[in-house]
């Protein structure tokens, strides 16, 4: 599908949205009451059924068994006969997309299209490994369950002071449940590799970790003496059996947080290539308009971001089955191409593992369903139009440090905290987050945009919404046009505007654990 070109489809005069001229089925663009009759493309359709905002319409006859087709793919099959008018949701399409045919490298894009901008700079701190923050926290990274009320109290001691005059943006702390009754092996290195990207992050000056002194994540590896690369903030490391316990591992963590503070100095921001920006892409809380207004809107801003030398990263492996597809033929080499498709087997197995009967089907969640949206393939077809048309350069493990530039994926749930989780490890540096049902999200330490895919949940939740994407489905803007939009309030975001999340207080962070409790 083409989401630069997606645009020419919407006219506010019709209420139907035809994303592709082979589908069998269209969006509604507004809700339609039953026995309503709409005129489209020179016809006369009457609904047999009422229809919600972006559910789907039967454009012909659909015969049992038959494929359904949206955005040009094939979404599943007809549950029983379907006709012309009929409403298309759970009741009567079935997930059985077949097996895809997978090409490697045979859709690769020079971007010809996609304009070169001008606003290529932001206001960002540079930092010793190349890397550029648009923040500048202290980072207060607990290495265990045990240790998390510890550093929630460190960072209380903090919670009242003005940073006015030190560069620092705030002193923040990443407590979390696991850390112990771990083994050894692929869990706590996930564990290891998450908290340690947190810690040299290019949003942090500089960071402490706090341990209790006998959990299996201990806190030497996060102070090591041969660690290598590494952002050049100063880090310190206490454990509260070492310190003499909780009130004491505070004051000391507090001492040094002081100390760190006053030897990083009052940073301030330089300007910065735009090629320094790396993006995560999120969404959540989706809906039918996610994949048309909201997700392709970022697609264009990855487009332009790309074009630029910039990074964005897609994640959410649960979420790009059914259109895995599309992202192989636009790797830059097979194996690019394949080691996506061995995370997105490895995610099969890992599912299969818990013995459950679930299946990557199980993901689209009841506001998904309510907003129109049926089955995964459906889902994700929408959701990989974030990363636009770029070449996917590198595939990571969950948390990996990203070092490829342009479209890059990253191995994470569909769970929104979890996976954002993943990418902030990885370095991304903001998160552009769309969402249709409405979703409050935010990371303690990068900035989250919020982009509404239709308008009535947009101003409804117009206090944790920054971007408002329903203009497109109105008819007000055009894809591209939102994508610029974006691009310019990522820039001024990246220069130090505070989004929705960052003013509330939202700070979801959950990292994944993959292994057992022992």
């Amino acid at each position: 599908m083409d989401v630069v070109t997606i645009n020419s489809m919407l006219r506010p005069e019709n209420p139907f949205i035809r994303l592709n001229f082979s589908d069998n089925v269209v969006v509604a663009r507004v809700a339609l009451s039953v026995g309503a009759t709409v005129q489209f493309e020179g016809r006369e359709i009457k609904l047999r059924q009422a229809v919600g905002a972006g559910h789907k319409v039967a454009v012909q006859p659909i015969a049992a068994g038959g494929t359904v087709y949206k955005y040009g793919e094939n979404i599943g099959r007809a549950g029983s006969n379907i006709e012309a008018g009929d409403l298309v949701h759970v009741h009567n399409l079935q997930f059985d997309v077949g097996s895809r045919q997978y090409e490697f490298a045979t859709t690769l894009s020079d971007l010809a299209a996609i304009p070169s901008l001008k606003a290529n700079t932001f206001l960002g701190y540079p930092r010793a490994d190349g890397r550029v923050g648009t923040r500048n926290f202290v980072a207060i990274v607990g290495a265990s369950n045990c240790a998390a009320y510890a550093t929630e109290q460190m960072e209380a001691r903090f919670a009242k002071e003005s940073f006015e005059g030190t560069g620092i943006d705030g002193v923040i702390a990443f407590p979390h449940v696991d850390g112990c009754g771990q083994a050894e092996g692929p869990d706590i290195q996930q564990l290891r590799r998450t908290l340690e990207g947190l810690a040299d992050h290019p949003n942090v000056a500089a960071a402490i970790v706090v341990g209790l002194g006998c959990e299996v994540n201990q806190i030497s590896y996060y102070m090591r003496p041969d660690r290598s690369g590494g952002n050049g903030a100063p880090r310190r490391g206490f454990t509260l059996q070492e310190s003499g316990g909780t009130t004491q591992v505070v004051s000391d963590g507090a001492k040094a947080i002081w100390e760190m503070i006053d030897e990083v100095g009052k940073a301030q921001r330089v300007r910065c290539p735009t090629s320094k920006l790396v993006v995560a892409l999120e969404c959540g809380g989706s809906d039918a308009f996610s994949g048309i207004t909201a997700n392709p809107s970022v697609g264009y801003f990855s487009d332009l971001l790309v074009k630029q030398g910039g990074t964005v990263c897609l994640a959410e492996t649960t979420e790009v089955l059914g259109a895995e597809h599309l992202l192989t033929r636009r790797a830059v080499s097979r194996g690019v191409g394949e080691k996506l498709l061995e995370k997105i087997e490895w995610y099969k197995q890992y599912v299969d593992g818990f013995g459950l009967g679930i299946s990557f089907d199980s993901n689209p969640s009841p506001g998904n369903k309510a907003g129109g949206l049926t089955n995964i393939a459906e889902k994700s077809l929408g959701a990989v139009a974030k990363a636009g048309t770029s070449n996917l350069t590198a595939v990571y493990d969950f948390a990996e440090r990203i070092t490829s530039s342009g479209f890059v994926f990253m191995n994470t749930p569909g769970y929104d905290p979890t996976s954002v989780t993943g990418m902030a490890a990885g370095g991304c540096n903001i998160c552009l987050f769309t969402t249709g049902r409405g979703s409050a999200f935010g990371f303690p330490t990068i900035p989250v945009v919020k982009i509404a895919s239709n308008s009535t949940m947009g101003l409804h939740m117009d206090g944790d919404m920054d971007i408002n994407c329903g203009t497109v489905a109105e008819g007000e803007e055009d894809i591209p046009s939102a994508g610029r939009r974006i691009h310019s309030f990522v820039l001024e975001t990246a220069s130090g505007r505070k989004t929705f999340s960052e003013t509330l207080g939202h700070r979801e962070f959950i990292p994944w654990r993959i292994g057992p409790v022992l």
